[in-house]
């Protein structure tokens, strides 16, 4: 019997073409923690994929005049107000997509505070990996955002990788990343351990420097 109250995972995908390696990334990430909230919490969990390339005149004219159009007000509401995130980008020029940095540009440095966040990219060489870290991290960072220590990233030759649980291949990963999500969404550490309000909140949570000194000094 699920609870009344459904969970709300939103993905927001920046590919350019239809269909989109992109979309595709965003979708299996949100039916990976989708699969694990329904298994732990009997909870419904409703999926909503914003895509930026249908946004992206609104977008345009909202940066320009500052007043957005009811589909973007209502693109932005959904991602502000999702109990988890999904964020998957295209690389551009070893970078997160203009659209996809455009659309982040118009949603208040607050309004992500605390939320969950999985960040994801594709691109055509596993080269480009390292945009998960150098850009996608930081700017969730400065959103205040809580991104999950699995990152995903896929590159052309990703998408024919092995699914065996036992490798690290893209199918691997993708479950790693949404069950973390599903974690995060629960309330609970990547490991499954509840919570403690707090110490999880980083209150009281780091050794004093001096506690440090005292204690290499015994041993």
């Amino acid at each position: 019997m699920f609870a009344t109250t459904p969970l709300r995972i939103v993905a927001v995908s920046a590919g350019l073409s239809q269909p989109s390696s992109t979309r595709l990334l965003a979708d299996r990430l949100a039916a990976a923690a989708r699969e694990r909230l329904a298994a732990e919490q009997h909870r419904d969990v409703e999926i909503q994929v914003v895509e930026l390339r249908d946004l992206a005149v609104d977008i345009a004219n909202h940066l320009v005049s500052g007043f957005p159009s009811a589909k973007l007000r209502e693109a932005i509401d959904a991602v502000t107000e999702a109990d988890g995130l999904i964020a998957v980008t295209p690389v551009f020029t070893a970078s997160y997509s203009g659209l996809f940095k455009s659309f982040f540009d118009l949603i208040d440095h607050t309004a992500l505070t605390g939320k969950p966040v999985v960040i994801a990219a594709t691109g055509g060489t596993a080269r480009h990996s390292l945009v998960l870290e150098h850009a996608l991290r930081p700017l969730f960072a400065y959103l205040r955002a809580v991104t999950v220590p699995t990152s995903v990233y896929a590159a052309s030759e990703d998408w024919g990788s092995s699914g065996d649980e036992y490798t690290e291949g893209l199918p691997s990963r993708i479950r790693r990343a949404g069950g973390e999500l599903a974690s995060a969404v629960l309330g609970r550490t990547v490991s499954g351990a509840s919570r403690t309000p707090g110490l999880d909140d980083g209150e009281d949570a780091v050794v004093p420097f001096e506690q440090q000194l005292a204690d290499l000094r015994l041993d």
